[in-house]
Formats: structure tokens, sequence, C-alpha cells
């Protein structure tokens, strides 16, 4: 499954409105993206006062937030990893 960038969700959203004569159809075409993906945009995009925030990441202000928490996650596995080897070594030297 591909994630759009809240870059490409805000040029998505601008592309639309600024196309409306297109219809929601023919602008998702245009844009590669289906059309139920660039209603939920939009519909978020009114809800949240005009700021484009995205359902399948977590709600994210911003990507590099989302990037934060990747990887504060991939240090915690990275760490828990290392104690399972340390344990393993400790073991295997009795």
């Amino acid at each position: 499954m591909y994630k759009y960038t809240n870059e490409f969700r805000k040029y998505a959203i601008k592309y639309y409105l600024e196309h409306k004569e297109l219809s929601l159809r023919g602008c998702s075409a245009n844009l590669g993206v289906s059309k139920s993906a660039l209603s939920n945009w939009l519909q978020l995009y009114q809800k949240s006062g005009n700021e484009v925030f995205t359902r399948n990441s977590g709600n994210y202000a911003s990507d590099e937030v989302r990037k934060i928490d990747k990887l504060k996650k991939e240090l915690r596995d990275t760490k828990d990893a290392l104690d399972i080897l340390k344990k393993a070594i400790h073991i295997l030297e009795k």
C-alpha cells in the first residue's frame, strides 16, 4: 500500500479546489489516486480547519514528527535485540 506524503495531499486538495469543473472523479484520475482517497482528504481538510492530516499515519502534524516516532520505535527495537543478545552471551558463558 502506497502512503502519500502530506505535501502530495496538499497539492491534490489544491488541485481539486482549483479544478472543480473536472469533478472529484476527474481530478482523482488525473492525480492517479482513488476517488475515495481524495474524498477522504478533502473531508479531513475541511474538518480540521483547512489543515491536511493523514488518517493512515496516526494523524501526525507533520512528516518530521512521524519520522521521529518511527526512529524512536527502531531504537527501542534495537535496544531490545541487544538485550537479548547480551542475555544469550551470558547464558553461553556458563
